[in-house]
């Protein structure tokens, strides 16, 4: 006799999961300060109690969305397309290349982290807190990439990365034919000066 197999039931999506994705799609889009609780319950079709029951307070949701967006950050930056590369150069090569493409598509709103820190100028926000503790992590990476390509200044070069991709963020968000379709060759151009000859 043929079994028959019952299809699986898809665990119905949790409330706070819903307030999370919401939020992340509002804040990113529209600002974190710019939207109130009433959108975000409204986009995920739950109640403020509901919110509340898993956020003390939309400060606490906006970290959690800060929390979010830091770990998908880094999935991004640590495989850039998907890739693990062991090669330095390539590994910022390849993040700078995606990052640029990215930058002119329609809906680009710059790095969620960054935008918080220029929208919470209070260093004891929480959404602030998480976008300064992730700003210093990737600074410290960004320089050991460069110590890996050899820098005489690694310290400079990371930084120097930095400033670029920080800048990509902003004007990629300004004009599709700005200055972000010129990073790719800036980031080279950066590490070629700055690693020395073999």
């Amino acid at each position: 006799m043929k079994k028959t197999v019952e299809p699986v039931a898809e665990r119905p999506v949790r409330a706070a999961d819903r307030i999370r994705a919401s939020a992340r799609d509002l804040f990113y889009r529209e600002g974190i300060r710019a939207v109130g609780v009433d959108e975000v319950v409204e986009q995920a079709g739950v109640t403020k109690p509901s919110l509340y029951r898993s956020f003390a307070s939309k400060d606490d949701l906006a970290a959690a969305y800060m929390r979010d967006y830091d770990l998908a950050f880094w999935e991004e930056f640590e495989k850039p397309d998907g890739k693990s590369y062991s090669d330095a150069r390539e590994h910022v090569l390849a993040y700078v290349r995606g990052l640029a493409s990215r930058a002119v598509r329609k809906g680009y709103r710059g790095c969620g982290l960054s935008n918080a820190t220029v929208e919470y100028p209070a260093r004891d926000n929480p959404a602030r807190q998480v976008a300064e503790a992730h700003k210093k992590v990737f600074r410290k990476r960004l320089r050991e990439l460069a110590a890996g390509m050899g820098a005489r200044q690694p310290a400079v070069l990371g930084d120097a990365l930095l400033l670029l991709i920080e800048g990509i963020y902003v004007t990629g968000q300004q004009s599709e034919d700005g200055p972000a379709q010129s990073a790719l060759t800036a980031a080279k151009l950066l590490i070629d000066a700055s690693v020395a000859k073999r």
